[in-house]
């Protein structure tokens, strides 16, 4: 079994890093497939806001999975 009092996380060692980069791929992937129809035809508030809260919660996750990768090494 692992101790994972030692490191000060809930999460073993790994766990939290790839997730949080799928995660950050999915929702840049996502942003960027909802660009296009924002920008092209009717304009809407809310075809608008699409690609920038998949873009911001892309940012959100690259910054968490730096952060988790950045204290496993230490």
């Amino acid at each position: 079994m692992n101790d994972d009092t030692e490191r000060g996380g809930a999460f073993p060692d790994g766990f939290v890093v790839p997730i949080t980069g799928l995660l950050a791929f999915l929702f840049a992937g996502m942003a960027g497939a909802s660009a296009y129809p924002a920008v092209s035809g009717s304009v809407s508030v809310g075809a608008l806001l699409t690609p920038a809260i998949f873009a911001l919660a892309s940012f959100v996750c690259f910054r968490l999975r730096g952060r988790y990768q950045a204290r496993s090494e230490t």
